[in-house]
């Protein structure tokens, strides 16, 4: 064989190791090919959904539930922001979670649990994807928690409201539940106002959780809105401190104590006891949370009498000057007694108020129609709601009957037989003060004076207040609810507490009034419930708390003393009155 010819049979390829390659490739590519044409052509759907499952999320936005404040701009109720450490049971199975179980320990100690208990949770359901460790820890403990850097543990924010005036109101702003959700007083009446609605966005998250691309708004935000409140709260401070100091004093089982403005039906303070830390949920009782001041009705006794007064001089049965026999002292009506403690004699209507006379408005009520006095009852709110909007309000009661002997007539007249709450007796003070318009109660700091509806003619209103000058005067069953500087218009009332088949040894003291006579701008009325002892009378219990909270409210509002020449006018007006 020549050298040419070895030469070209060494340069010859293997034909079938080329068609093998040649043919794998082609393989391959068509494989590429036809999978990227399944992909993109026959399942394109069930792809994008698994990817998207994989980083497509939801965020929301963190919204924070409104304040309440009081009409000054103090803080009332405030959240703030607390953290929720939760579990993944599934992710702490699958990364050997319980291997150090010193964390857990660690963990349980933080978060005031015992540690079986907390890590049964965890361990006891390993294919539960969530769980609540804790709910509304404070950011000392969650950054604690954070340096544990436990598997399948993680933080979660949240808030929590704190109410910086405590006990002070805590049965009217009322609580939250652990979900931020109000359950009494105003967080459970304007629940929906204080709420606002998070933002929800589409989001594209990497693997580590960070956003990638913001896709769409799925639904719009809204904002909380705050609430502005008429309490103001140094009124209410000092009405607190004052109730306390007298159930206390008096031990008594209970009482309130609302101040209205005058001039516009708000409500400057109302206060109850006994009371609770509402910052505390192990301090949260039933009997404590209870706002009784427009929850619980009783007979407000002599407080209504000058009503009666009211009524008779309305329907035109006497006369502010007419003179009222009340000689022996006492009178029998169908079987039953009415009797006063003294025989007065002849009573003017000033001096029947002053002294407190059943006798007296018992022979008034007795003098006139009853629908007269009933339809005087209705018109100032006693046994209607108040307008006031808070939660477990009651209307209180005015019996409906076709007849009425004498006795329960006059009954009527001295407080009995009826019922109403500590609002209420507020309100239809404020309806003296005011000339005998009623205004619907306000929880709510109003922008304007509101319309309000005339009950009593001016002429009686006024008259009815100077006859009631003299019952914190000398001579009066409320001295004690004098105020230097401020002429008071006001009554008491001690009345036995009703019990099954007729009435109890426990006593309801009572004051309601108005301050100053010559230029109305507070109502007040005090309930103290059961006080012990020898003092439970209204002039004893429940005037000086009216005394001390008035004189200070006044105070905190400007309002000037009585002048001179004010003085002169109101003493000839009482005069008159007489």
């Amino acid at each position: 064989m020549s050298k040419q010819a070895k030469r070209n049979q060494k340069a010859q390829p293997i034909p079938w190791r080329l068609y093998v390659v040649v043919g794998f490739v082609c393989l391959l590519f068509t494989s590429l090919v036809g999978r990227a044409a399944y992909i993109q052509l026959i399942e394109p759907d069930k792809l994008r959904r698994e990817s998207d499952m994989r980083t497509l999320r939801t965020s929301s936005s963190d919204v924070q539930r409104g304040l309440i404040t009081d009409r000054n701009g103090e803080m009332l109720a405030v959240s703030v922001p607390v953290q929720a450490v939760y579990a993944d049971p599934k992710e702490v199975h699958d990364k050997d979670g319980f291997a150090d179980m010193r964390r857990w320990q660690a963990l349980a100690d933080v978060l005031h649990e015992k540690p079986d208990a907390l890590v049964s949770r965890v361990r006891d359901n390993p294919n539960k994807r969530f769980t609540y460790l804790k709910r509304q820890i404070t950011p000392a403990v969650a950054e604690y928690i954070r340096q544990l850097k436990m598997p399948g543990v993680y933080l979660k924010p949240e808030s929590r409201r704190y109410y910086p005036a405590g006990e002070i109101t805590a049965q009217l702003i009322g609580v939250t539940n652990i979900d931020d959700v109000g359950i009494e007083g105003i967080e459970s009446t304007y629940n929906n106002w204080l709420t606002g609605t998070p933002a929800k966005q589409k989001v594209r998250k990497s693997r580590d959780g960070h956003v990638v691309e913001r896709l769409d708004i799925v639904q719009e935000g809204e904002s909380p809105n705050d609430l502005v409140l008429s309490i103001d709260q140094r009124i209410q401070q000092l009405a607190y401190r004052e109730l306390k100091r007298a159930t206390e004093m008096h031990q008594a089982t209970s009482g309130s104590v609302v101040v209205i403005d005058v001039l516009t039906g708000e409500v400057l303070a109302m206060a109850n006891t006994p009371s609770y830390n509402p910052n505390s949920r192990d301090d949260w009782q039933s009997f404590k949370m209870r706002n009784r001041a427009v929850t619980d009705t009783f007979e407000p006794g002599s407080t209504v009498k000058p009503f009666v007064v009211a009524a008779a001089l309305e329907s035109g049965t006497v006369k502010a000057s007419d003179i009222i026999p009340t000689s022996p002292g006492w009178m029998r009506l169908g079987g039953r007694q009415v009797r006063d403690a003294n025989n007065y004699g002849d009573m003017s209507l000033t001096k029947i108020l002053v002294k407190s006379s059943n006798m007296g408005v018992a022979k008034l009520s007795l003098g006139m129609p009853v629908e007269q006095l009933l339809g005087t009852y209705y018109s100032i709110g006693l046994g209607n709601y108040s307008g006031i909007g808070l939660p477990g309000e009651s209307a209180g009661l005015i019996q409906e009957k076709h007849r009425w002997s004498d006795f329960e007539r006059a009954t009527l007249a001295f407080g009995y037989g009826l019922t109403t709450t500590t609002l209420q007796l507020a309100r239809m003070y404020a309806t003296l003060g005011n000339g005998g318009v009623l205004y619907p109660a306000s929880i709510l700091k109003l922008k304007q004076k509101p319309e309000g509806q005339q009950v009593l003619s001016p002429k009686v209103a006024s008259n009815v207040m100077n006859m009631l000058v003299g019952v914190t005067e000398q001579g009066g069953t409320a001295r004690k609810a004098h105020i230097e500087g401020y002429p008071v218009a006001g009554k008491t009332g001690t009345s036995r507490k009703a019990v099954a088949g007729g009435y109890g040894d426990d006593y309801l003291a009572t004051f309601a009034g108005v301050a100053p006579v010559n230029n109305p701008r507070l109502a007040i009325a005090v309930v103290i419930n059961e006080p012990k002892g020898d003092r439970y009378y209204g002039g004893d219990v429940s005037a000086p708390v009216f005394s001390k909270v008035m004189a200070g409210a006044l105070q905190m509002l400007n309002v000037e003393p009585i002048s001179t020449r004010e003085q002169v006018q109101l003493a000839a007006n009482l005069r008159e009155a007489e």
